[in-house]
């Protein structure tokens, strides 16, 4: 069985190599033929020249990118390229500087023997951040279950049958947000247990800010329930504290327009003749192994 896992990556070579090399150490059943694509997101940082030869891997190839389009989209990218160029039965997506923790590429393989070509979903059930940062994580959560009825609990590491690739290339949500795609298009994901691990070298890329945009994004798929929910709040809310109305009651109104119009803006992003075209920005492709 070909298994692709699929890397986005920007500068952070030294990471994304630890990364293969660990993955190169599992004890992956001989049934399954692993391969991986590196997508590139024109990173200014050469990757090391040294020539290395990696045991259990059957092929590394490099996406170099002519612009950078962000993470998610080079994961759109290399998505849209594996269905239309290569030969696969599954997907693994995953960050590249071990914060997607390698070992449970088994977990997602053992459940591959026992399911029908469904796609499965790591769930975050422990994660490395500091407190306020997993305050704020649990905080998206709870917003978007509220505003969209959709409880979205995994990111990118997936493992997805090449009958979903084929619905999520043809979605123009997947050009803005994966794991909201993928929620749209798939209601029934098989979940396993999946603890967030620590970054090779380096801080973490997922700012404050970073999560804002990802929380927004999510809902922005489903923007047409969100603002229904929304509209509906504010009425309920604007009932409920007319005989005490003042800027400080008016704050959560102020914030749910604001929240509005961010993701109104974010949904602009769902551009399927850009994903279409993606492929046409792939510059060249190094095939490493």
């Amino acid at each position: 069985m070909k298994i692709k896992i699929l890397i986005p990556v920007y500068n952070d070579w030294q990471s994304l190599f630890k990364l293969i090399d660990e993955i190169d150490k599992l004890q992956i059943n001989e049934e399954f033929q692993i391969s991986i694509l590196i997508v590139n997101d024109a990173s200014n940082h050469d990757r090391a020249t040294e020539k290395k030869q990696f045991k259990n891997i059957q092929s590394i190839k490099i996406l170099n990118m002519i612009k950078n389009q962000g993470h998610g989209r080079c994961i759109a990218t290399g998505l849209k390229y594996l269905f239309e160029k290569d030969d696969f039965e599954y997907v693994i997506p995953m960050d590249g500087d071990g914060e997607d923790r390698p070992e449970e590429i088994i977990k997602f393989l053992s459940e591959v023997k026992n399911l029908n070509n469904k796609p499965i979903v790591g769930e975050r059930v422990k994660r490395s951040e500091d407190l306020k940062f997993k305050i704020c994580y649990a905080l998206h959560k709870v917003f978007t279950l509220v505003f969209t009825g959709q409880l979205i609990k995994f990111g990118n590491f997936t493992c997805l049958p090449k009958s979903v690739v084929e619905k999520m290339i043809i979605e123009k949500a997947t050009w803005n947000s994966f794991s909201g795609s993928l929620k749209k298009i798939e209601r029934k994901l098989v979940s396993i247990p999946s603890v967030r691990g620590k970054r090779y070298f380096g801080p973490s890329k997922m700012s404050f800010y970073n999560l804002i945009k990802h929380s927004l994004s999510i809902i922005s798929v489903f923007r047409k329930t969100f603002l229904m929910r929304s509209a509906l709040f504010i009425i309920l809310y604007i009932l409920l504290i007319k005989s005490n109305a003042s800027v400080i009651t008016a704050i959560p109104i102020i914030c749910l327009l604001v929240a509005v119009y961010l993701i109104s803006n974010l949904s602009l992003r769902e551009n399927l003749d850009e994903f279409k075209n993606s492929l046409k920005q792939i510059k060249n492709i190094d095939i490493i192994q």
